[in-house]
Order: C-alpha cells, then sequence, then structure tokens
C-alpha cells in the first residue's frame, strides 16, 4: 500500500525509508497574482505533503491595513511596516520602541488566543483527520525577528551585543508569549510547530555565535523540549549562511531545518548535520530560480541530491515561488527532484 503524505513526511524525518522525497512548496502573493497558471499546475501535479492548520485566532483590533500592498500595514503587535513592493511584506519604518527601557509598555497579543481552548483544539483535530498530509500548528515564533519589528534592527543589534537594561526584559516577554501560543496548538493533533529567525549574511552569522549561544539557543530548545514532550516535531527556517550554529540546533532537538543551503558549503553541512537533521529545502532564490536558463535549476536539484540525498531519508523537497523566479523554472524542480531521486 502506498505511504500517504503524512507517512512520507514522518518516515523523512525518522529515517525510516520513505518512498518518495516529501515535496513542500511555499508561495508568495507575487508570485500568486503574476504566475497563477505555473502554481496552480504544480499544485495540481506535485501536491505538497505539508500543510498548515486551520486558524483559530481571534481578528486584533490592531490590525490595519494590508502586510502584501503598497502602503502601510500595523501587525497584532502593534508594529507599522512600510511596503514598497506588491506581494511582499514591508519593512518596520519607525521602530515602536524608541528606548528599550520603555519594555513594560509592549502588549503581546494574548487576545488572539482562544479562550475556549477545547473548543478551538476539536476545530483542529478534525482538520487533522480530514487530510492525510502532515499538519503543522498555524504558529510560527519568531524572537529575534519580533524583537527587531519592536526595537528596529539597528537598536536590535546594539541591544544584543552591549546589552542595556530592559534587553534580557523585553526578549523574555516576546518569548513568554510565544510559549503560551505554543502550549495551546501542542495540547492538539497537529504533527509538528514550527518556528523562526533569520540568523544568517550572505557568508556568516548575524551576531557572534557565543552571543547567540547565550540569548537565544535557550529559547529555541525551550520551544523544542515543548514540542518533544507533546511528541510534536520541530521545524525552523533560517535565512543566510547559518553553519556555525547547525550542530547546536541538532543538539537541542531542531527536526528540520529550512535554510539557505546554497550561500553555504553543501559538502561542509553534509558533514556537520547528514543524517542528523531532515534538510527541509531549499533551492537558491537569489541565482536559481530567477535563472532563464533551465539546466541551472536541474544542476541546482542534482547538487542537493548528490551532497545531501539519502534513499533512508532526511530530505524534503521544498523551494519558495516568490519575487523574481522563473514560473518555468519553478515548474521543473519537483520533476526533477523525483526523477533523480526514484
Amino acid at each position: 500500500m502506498a505511504q500517504t503524505p503524512r507517512e512520507v513526511v514522518l518516515k523523512s524525518l525518522t529515517f525510516a525509508k520513505p518512498e518518495r522525497v516529501p515535496r513542500d512548496l511555499w508561495t508568495l502573493p507575487w508570485a500568486e497574482k503574476r504566475f497563477p497558471d505555473a502554481v496552480q499546475w504544480i499544485r495540481t501535479h506535485y501536491p505538497s505533503d505539508i500543510v498548515h492548520s486551520v486558524s483559530v485566532y481571534s481578528p486584533s483590533p490592531r490590525l490595519k491595513g494590508d502586510p502584501y500592498v503598497l502602503g502601510f500595514y500595523t501587525d497584532e503587535w502593534g508594529c507599522t511596516f512600510k511596503n514598497i513592493q506588491e506581494g511582499v511584506i514591508g519593512e518596520v519604518e519607525t521602530p515602536q520602541l524608541q528606548d528599550v527601557a520603555d519594555w513594560p509598555t509592549v502588549n503581546p497579543p494574548y487576545e488572539l488566543l482562544p479562550t475556549d481552548e477545547q473548543k478551538e483544539i476539536d476545530r483542529i483535530n478534525r482538520f487533522c483527520a480530514f487530510t492525510d498530509c502532515f499538519v503543522l500548528a498555524d504558529c510560527c515564533p519568531r524572537p529575534w525577528e519580533r524583537y527587531q519589528f519592536i526595537r528596529g534592527t539597528v537598536n536590535a543589534m546594539m541591544d544584543v551585543m552591549a546589552p542595556e537594561e530592559g534587553a534580557s526584559d523585553l526578549l523574555n516577554l516576546i518569548h513568554e508569549f510565544y510559549l503560551s501560543e505554543l502550549e495551546f496548538w501542542i495540547k492538539s493533533d497537529v504533527d509538528g510547530i514550527m518556528f523562526m529567525d533569520d540568523w544568517g549574511t550572505q557568508n556568516q552569522l548575524l551576531i557572534p555565535p557565543a552571543i547567540w549561544r547565550q540569548l537565544f539557543k535557550p529559547l529555541y530548545r525551550d520551544y523544542c523540549e515543548l514540542a518533544h514532550s507533546y511528541g510534536k516535531f520541530v521545524f525552523m527556517h533560517s535565512d543566510g549562511h547559518i553553519s556555525a550554529i547547525l550542530p547546536e540546533l541538532i543538539e537541542i532537538g531542531v527536526d528540520a531545518i529550512n535554510s539557505q543551503l546554497f550561500c553555504m558549503d553543501l559538502g561542509e553541512i553534509a558533514r556537520i548535520a547528514k543524517g542528523k537533521i531532515t534538510f527541509w529545502g531549499e533551492i537558491d532564490r537569489q541565482h536559481v530560480l530567477p535563472s532563464a536558463d533551465l539546466q541551472v535549476g536541474r544542476d541546482a536539484v542534482k547538487t542537493v541530491v548528490d551532497k545531501l540525498y539519502d534513499p533512508t531519508g532526511g530530505v524534503i523537497a521544498q523551494f519558495e515561488f516568490g519575487p523574481g523566479a522563473n514560473p518555468e523554472m519553478a515548474k521543473i524542480i519537483f520533476p526533477e527532484w523525483q526523477r533523480l531521486t526514484v
């Protein structure tokens, strides 16, 4: 009997010989609006094996605008973004918190969390029972990025490099909200949780590994331990060159990592992490996916297969169809994965 999409993902995560490589397509509104036919073709012929749960969040009174249209958008924490490119979320223009000592004025959006937990958990469980896909919780803790949204990137970098009074308090305030959010989701039948923070530049970590280890590793360990205590898998996304922290992400229990593989030395990545974590994509968004030469895409898939693929598992074929991507290139990625791994 053929394995279900959920089983294919589970066997990849546990190195238990999935019958094929799992797939996961990410799309941004940019692609949905410009190339709907290409997006639909991929979804029809190579459907994703991973889905996000039905959402159970209450509408936030702080939300204003649309994050993917030109202009200004205010999110559920009260952070305001300016968008200059349709289909892609913008950046915070003016930090919400000018002085980190004012951290007690930050109000996490606890009002979003369900008041009738069991009712909403039942709804999530019905969704999980209905689909045969692997289900990720519809939440995504991002403590470092949230800190940046509140303080602004320059201030945030200064805060972690030379901590002032209030910096650890603000980070803990953010972390406690995300723990409360995860504590709700892990009581449901979702298969896994996801968190994210972009930690890399093109060639190194954004901050010294020692500071990352001191301030952020304990937060991620909390997420992993909480999820694992309920039998959930842990997925993480982080852009940029993050090879310096890969061993520690493995150590704290991250099960699958989505990273910009082509920013790093794939041979080194394989040496560090192959067989210890599942590589959840990706194919390069900066140079490969925008290319007009489809052979570039085929060669990129082959490179990942040659370096990281193993029939026992540990790989999920994933890429993001986003700004600048060539729709014809997007359409050949999953077929190439299938051709090279069957």
